[in-house]
């Protein structure tokens, strides 16, 4: 059923995490125009990495925040698995992390009821006694602080195990800086304030009053404040940061349905 009509939707997911968005949009009828505004690699430490992977036994709590932060991590394991003792607990950060970890085989013993962010963590009963606890956090180079701050502020001690970093991809932004040009973009689809600040510098601020108008969803109410900020005007919250929740939020802003 062509319910978007053949809405033209820019998806700015990692290329490597596009396809399932860009499908969903195909199958409502909409156009999905790609355009990576993150890269994934791997950070170039590997030494200090494999250091602290040897010694994961020392830590009460190994929290994933990212499934980029599960699937990353297996590149400086030498093609084996990450090892885990009965004392190390594992929290994943949401459902899509939990997965990633599930498919890692590593065990997810704290995964937050509602939500998706360190907030929804550190709700978690889990995470409410953890004075004295060692936690190491697995995430991507420059990640937000709010989860080590409250945990140490609980008394707990939190170190960082930073396995990849985000880059601006190299990428044709000729075909988007066309329909921009035409008005034939409907709307825009960003998960994070780092995807949405590349997009302006990729599109050039020629451009940016344009990008402004279009209808644009976002993942939660912080990066939805960051695009008021920055003077996006038709800003939508989807429901969660999955798939399926983006989809039903651009349906409902380009349909009314």
């Amino acid at each position: 059923m062509a319910v978007l009509n053949g809405a033209h939707i820019l998806v700015t997911r990692p290329a490597h995490q596009a396809d399932n968005l860009s499908r969903l949009i195909l199958q409502q009828g909409g156009v999905a125009v790609r355009l990576p505004t993150l890269e994934i690699a791997a950070v170039d430490d590997a030494d200090k990495i494999k250091r602290s992977l040897a010694i994961l036994d020392t830590f009460q709590w190994l929290v994933f925040v990212s499934a980029n932060a599960v699937t990353m991590h297996n590149y400086y394991l030498d093609g084996g698995r990450m090892p885990h003792t009965p004392h190390t607990r594992f929290a994943a950060i949401g459902a899509a992390t939990a997965q990633a970890m599930v498919h890692a085989g590593l065990p997810v013993d704290v995964l937050p009821e509602q939500g998706y962010n360190s907030e929804a963590l550190l709700a978690m009963p889990q995470m409410q006694q953890v004075d004295g606890q060692a936690f190491l956090i697995v995430r991507g180079e420059g990640g937000r602080e709010e989860l080590a701050t409250v945990l140490r502020g609980r008394g707990a001690s939190v170190d960082y195990l930073d396995v990849y970093k985000r880059i601006i991809p190299a990428v044709d932004c000729s075909g988007v800086l066309s329909l921009l040009a035409q008005r034939k973009l409907d709307a825009v689809t960003v998960t994070s304030g780092e995807a949405l600040q590349n997009l302006l510098l990729m599109l050039g601020e020629h451009y940016h009053q344009r990008l402004f108008a279009i209808h644009l969803i976002v993942v939660s109410d912080r990066i939805a404040q960051m695009a008021a900020d920055i003077g996006c005007k038709q800003i939508v919250v989807a429901a969660g940061p999955s798939d399926a929740a983006i989809l039903e939020a651009v349906t409902k802003c380009l349909t009314g349905e």
